[in-house]
């Protein structure tokens, strides 16, 4: 499956270690993940260079091509908020998950949209657990 990974870049990266650890995962499962590069420590060095409007293009386009969003929105971010909408506006199904015990929007925790899913997590063990049940549903809605 073509997976859109989305977290948070200028928001802050502390969580970088999970984001890897997700999007890692998610590869030694078979799937393809469009935005790797998210996870990686130096992608405000790989990203610094494109322009504020060559990233817009290309993430929704991503956003457009891929099958599934998942998104860590532990750190806010603007970012993942517009990925989020745009996708479910694009009626893409989307993931968020958070840290246990992390404050998260209520616009985000207030979804009732059909194909929306908030899951918390205390260890990446747990959110590997919450992205594979997500991604089994997906499947069974595909056929």
């Amino acid at each position: 499956m073509d997976l859109y990974f989305s977290c948070s870049l200028t928001g802050g990266r502390r969580d970088q270690p999970v984001y890897a650890a997700l999007v890692a995962h998610l590869q030694v499962l078979g799937h393809r993940v469009l935005t790797t590069h998210l996870a990686s420590e130096a992608v405000t060095a790989e990203d610094g260079g494109v322009s504020a409007e060559d990233v817009f293009e290309r993430d929704t386009a991503w956003l457009r091509d891929c099958e599934a969003v998942i998104a860590e929105v532990s750190t806010p971010s603007h970012g993942v908020g517009f990925e989020v909408a745009y996708a479910l506006e694009l009626g893409k199904p989307v993931l968020c998950l958070a840290q246990v015990g992390v404050r998260v929007s209520k616009m985000l925790t207030g979804i009732r949209q059909a194909g929306f899913e908030f899951a918390t997590y205390e260890t990446p063990e747990e959110a590997f657990s919450r992205m594979a049940f997500f991604l089994l549903d997906q499947g069974r809605v595909a056929r």
